[in-house]
């Protein structure tokens, strides 16, 4: 399988996580050491520790998401690595609605990467996560899980759309998407009915598309497309 990264983006990212977060501690520090040399700013301390609390939630949820190891992109690469040379994978492409996408010979699979332990369900056509004491604490400072039903009609719709407005029509490729769930203590119930998600050591059974083979040139047009929005 060939892999395509935007490398800028993904340190850009990584910078902001560590900058946001350095800064947000010197910022609590401040707002507790100031009133006690400067007794004429003690005003002031709130706003800052407001602040600082602020960036440094900011700093911790980027850090969950670009810093923390595996990212995404490295547990969606390790579960597919098996693939030949024709499925390609794009990973951060600008303009696009999802941050991974997978060109297989038979069309595009969008994937939506949760790297969250806990339990999560799909029951009587409704979409549940167990909010446990550690996941509630956590909560504001880690990322949401979609709905994968929601989701994969969103990136169905959003991705024909840009399709059919950067080719004029003329690449017709069958697209679906999927939600992962990449972290191994993660628990995926679903019942009465499949739903577009799966467990990350499921996922190179669920990335086929049944379709028929992209015509040659199509498939050059789409990998030359999602190369340009991803390395440039």
């Amino acid at each position: 399988m060939k892999i395509y990264i935007d490398h800028q983006k993904v340190n850009a990212r990584a910078q902001l996580a560590n900058i946001a977060s350095i800064g947000g501690l010197f910022l609590l520090l401040a707002s507790v050491l100031i009133p006690l040399f400067i007794s004429s700013w003690a005003s002031f301390s709130w706003i800052l520790m407001v602040v600082g609390l602020g960036t440094a939630m900011v700093g911790i949820y980027y850090a969950n998401r670009w810093v923390r190891k595996p990212r995404p992109e490295e547990s969606l690469d390790k579960a597919l690595k098996a693939f030949d040379d024709h499925y390609r994978i794009y990973h951060y492409p600008a303009r696009l609605p999802c941050d991974h996408i997978l060109l297989s010979p038979t069309g595009l699979l969008a994937l939506e990467a949760v790297n969250l332990s806990g339990s999560f369900f799909y029951r009587n056509g409704r979409w549940k996560e167990a909010m446990t004491i550690g996941r509630a604490h956590r909560y504001i400072v880690e990322e949401r899980v979609q709905d994968p039903v929601l989701f994969s009609q969103a990136m169905v719709h959003e991705l024909n759309r840009l399709i059919e407005k950067e080719f004029n029509g003329e690449v017709i490729v069958p697209v679906k998407a999927l939600t992962v769930f990449t972290h191994p203590a993660a628990e995926l119930e679903i019942e009465g009915t499949s739903i577009p998600a799966c467990k990350l050591e499921k996922l190179r059974k669920q990335a086929g598309i049944v379709s028929e083979k992209l015509a040659d040139e199509s498939y050059e047009k789409l990998s030359s497309f999602l190369e340009h929005l991803t390395v440039g």
